[in-house]
């Protein structure tokens, strides 16, 4: 049953870093840069071509000075109003939850405004109490649509397997992101022509999210990446959750702070850091969603650079052969 009133833990600002550039049309998917679609200029005109939203780093830095200021449910008013073909990427985790209860709550305060949809990466590999979960928010909130994403050519474990080849994400790991997670992201953003997502990321998760802006502009895609509860501790969100009674994941009681694929992902104790249970002994923090640029990203580059050498090259000899006979006859 819906909650009769609204709880917002309180929150404390911190300095915001300044994230890069101008939103931009993807291009097509089998651009792989970076493990994304690379990002070209957009000039929206139909409806299969991002929204035009250019954003120089003084605006960028202007809009993040604001953003520190305002709280969490009055920064997800903001974005929706600012920013078309905005989505929310999620893997239902606690913050994503915080941020799907508090976008459901501002449907209801204006319902003619544009919902905000949600995107699921399943990699085949959730805990089955992930899967449990994504069935108890969609009979909470019966009004957001959730768009999911498998990997390429795979519905189940077996399928990938057979395709791929088993425990992918121990014999190549970061070929498993690619596969499991960059490339569905890739395509939701192609398909959805998606020009601004919603994140849980959060500074107090540490490593590589201690310093982002409540706002960055994704440097590979171009896509706007909104952070609207990123000033917030674990235990603000947990308190929301609790509070406002979110449905959540089950295993947050068995002592998972963090809840990804069950491959990589361990309950942590008391004292450890909320993502310590990721990838648990291994120096990686990230998925490949939200790195820069993977190795095996910077691999399919060089070989699509090498590729398309090797056509120029057969060009360049064709015409030159073609000049020859031209000379001798």
């Amino acid at each position: 049953m819906e909650p009769s009133s609204y709880v917002e833990p309180s929150s404390s600002s911190s300095g915001s870093s300044s994230p890069r550039l101008v939103s931009k049309k993807l291009a097509p998917v089998t651009d792989l840069e970076s493990g994304y679609a690379s990002a070209t200029l957009s000039t929206a005109g139909s409806s299969s071509e991002l929204p035009q939203i250019t954003l120089t780093h003084p605006h960028v830095k202007h809009l993040n000075q604001q953003l520190e200021k305002m709280s969490a449910m009055d920064r997800l008013r903001f974005v929706k109003i600012c920013f078309p073909n905005l989505y929310q990427s999620t893997a239902f985790g606690l913050t994503g939850l915080v941020s799907t209860d508090m976008l459901s709550r501002i449907e209801k305060e204006s319902p003619d405004s544009s919902p905000v949809d949600l995107i699921f990466l399943d990699t085949l590999y959730h805990f089955q109490e992930t899967y449990d979960l994504v069935d108890r928010v969609k009979e909470r909130y019966p009004n957001i649509r959730i768009h999911s994403y498998k990997p390429d050519g795979a519905n189940s474990v077996a399928e990938f397997e057979e395709r791929y080849g088993e425990k992918l994400y121990e014999t190549a790991e970061e070929l498993y992101d690619w596969i499991a997670k960059v490339e569905p992201l890739q395509r939701a953003y192609s398909e959805l022509n998606v020009a601004a997502v919603l994140t849980g990321r959060r500074r107090s998760q540490g490593g590589e999210r201690d310093k982002i802006g409540v706002l960055e502009v994704d440097e590979e895609t171009g896509v706007i990446k909104i952070n609207p509860l990123v000033d917030w501790s674990f235990g603000q969100v947990k308190a929301y959750i609790t509070e406002n009674n979110v449905p959540y994941n089950e295993l947050l009681d068995r002592g998972y702070k963090s809840v990804g694929d069950w491959h990589s992902t361990s309950p942590v104790s008391a004292t450890e850091d909320e993502r310590a249970g990721r990838w648990k002994g291994q120096a990686k923090t990230e998925c490949g969603i939200h790195n820069k640029k993977s190795r095996y990203a910077q691999y399919l580059q060089e070989m699509q650079r090498k590729a398309e050498e090797e056509q120029l090259t057969a060009a360049l000899e064709r015409v030159e052969r073609e000049q020859n006979v031209e000379i001798t006859i």
